[in-house]
């Protein structure tokens, strides 16, 4: 089973580090990352999406992604 993850956060080194955990964990990076002005905060966000593939399970939806 393929899942998937978009990460967020401030444009900053803590959301590099996310990312880089997420990649040390067997996560693959999926796409170009994405960047946005927030004009609440005055600051970039960044996005990632990153998927995973894990053994062939039923989904649920109250599982944490991460715990998978």
């Amino acid at each position: 089973m393929l899942i998937y993850r978009f990460l967020t956060g401030v444009d900053d080194s803590a959301f590099c580090h996310k990312v880089t955990k997420a990649l040390s964990e067997g996560w693959q990076l999926h796409g170009s990352p994405s960047y946005a002005f927030d004009a609440a905060k005055q600051c970039m966000m960044a996005g990632q999406a990153v998927t995973k593939v894990v053994a062939d399970q039923p989904y649920d939806p109250d599982r944490k992604l991460i715990d998978y």
